[in-house]
């Protein structure tokens, strides 16, 4: 597998994306009969994502583990938020992505949310999956088996 994608924080792929959108949100004419907007689902979605973000953050933080996915990990995070999902970071930027492409409610926005989800799924959840199996082995077996990758 390729890991070059790897050498890239995911925050900083978000915001490349995001100002990909931005542009083709600008340069594209939009058709107004094809635009979703929400500003209530939009701003739910962005301070959800934040706050399962930050919560995640803080449990690493509290642990001293790394934040960096390619650096070693030494501790097994499976309380707090990640009772619930195996990701909590990234489904907080993805949350976060969702609600500025309901806001704006335009196809630029919705397309770099799917991407970022793509890459995040495809290439940082299984590379960090596979680092933690055989790191913890039985232990992260288990709790896979428990917790879903998402929700």
């Amino acid at each position: 597998m390729n890991h070059r994608i790897l050498e890239y924080r995911p925050p900083r792929i978000a915001m490349a994306l995001l100002v990909i959108a931005v542009a083709l949100h600008l340069l594209i004419p939009q058709d107004p009969s094809y635009r979703f907007s929400s500003i209530y689902l939009s701003a739910l979605l962005v301070a959800a994502g934040f706050a399962v973000m930050i919560l995640a953050w803080w449990q690493f933080k509290e642990r001293n583990v790394a934040i960096c996915p390619t650096a070693p990990t030494d501790s097994l995070i499976i309380e707090g938020v990640y009772r619930f999902t195996r990701n909590p970071m990234y489904l907080g930027m993805i949350s976060m992505l969702a609600g500025v492409a309901i806001f704006f409610g335009t196809l630029p926005f919705y397309a770099v949310t799917i991407i970022f989800l793509a890459v995040i799924d495809r290439r940082f959840c299984r590379y960090e999956e596979d680092k933690l199996a055989a790191t913890f082995g039985r232990e992260y077996a288990d709790y896979r088996a428990s917790v879903r990758r998402w929700l």
